[in-house]
């Protein structure tokens, strides 16, 4: 039997290039996003939450042994963190149940290399604690005094935090269930090739996420790595943001995070 994997975020960039690899492989895949996918849900609601988990177990007859969370938006607004955190945060929870009656059950969520840069406290710290209300409301802060671009960073570090908090935990690690983050560099999808086509922006771009090993990524350049993570050949390897980012955190970081 064909291993069975959800990806969300599936009609475009990265979660499309990962689940036609996936299904190159031979996987069953079950792709969800807005629209042209399986499952269409907007999971920055919990109405769109609760029906990906709901058309999950319909589809699957309540088993999975991948889940790879990739659907993200980097707007200056609050529909970011509602996506980007809470939106993973419920898709990985809620379908955890199903993977644990997987086979091999391995769980991803894809963050950013934007989790290093300047965050909001308030942003990650409630959306931390589950308070969504609190993290939408310290988002629109941000945003009124022009702060926005601390939207996104602050929802990729919060759920890249999460991912090392949960992943030790009985739910996880006690389950037998792997879970980790792929963090890119930058990505070129429609979404960032306005900026990269505009000579200043792609300037500031470059200069705030710097990629020395060949620059700019293509979704299927990251579509392997996240399939292996997901795949029985992980035994080990949990807890951990993977930047897949070209250097770009060496860059940034150095070897102060040791």
């Amino acid at each position: 039997m064909p291993r069975t994997c959800l990806v969300t975020g599936a009609a475009s960039g990265i979660g499309k290039a990962t689940a036609a690899l996936l299904r190159a492989q031979g996987r069953a895949v079950i792709g969800a996003d807005l629209q042209d996918a399986d499952i269409t849900a907007d999971l920055a609601t919990p109405e769109g939450r609760a029906e990906l988990v709901t058309r999950a177990h319909e589809l699957t007859g309540g088993r999975l042994d991948a889940v790879v969370s990739c659907a993200g938006v980097a707007h200056f607004d609050p529909l970011t963190v509602r996506l980007n955190h809470f939106g993973a945060v419920a898709t990985l929870d809620g379908l955890r149940p199903l993977l644990a009656a997987g086979t091999d059950p391995r769980a991803l969520v894809v963050g950013s290399i934007d989790s290093v840069h300047p965050t909001d406290p308030a942003i990650v710290e409630a959306a931390l604690a589950g308070d969504e209300p609190a993290a939408v409301a310290a988002s629109r802060a941000a945003v009124d005094r022009g702060e926005g671009h601390l939207v996104y960073s602050s929802s990729k570090a919060a759920v890249s935090r999460w991912v090392r908090r949960s992943a030790i935990t009985d739910d996880w690690a006690g389950a037998g269930v792997p879970l980790n983050a792929v963090a890119p560099g930058v990505v070129v999808t429609p979404l960032t090739r306005p900026l990269l086509d505009d000579p200043e922006m792609r300037g500031l771009v470059e200069r705030s996420v710097p990629m020395p090993l060949h620059g700019h990524t293509r979704p299927e350049q990251l579509a392997p790595l996240i399939a292996w993570l997901v795949s029985p050949e992980n035994t080990l390897v949990t807890g951990q943001v993977v930047f897949a980012d070209g250097g770009a955190d060496a860059v940034l970081r150095g070897d102060h995070t040791w």
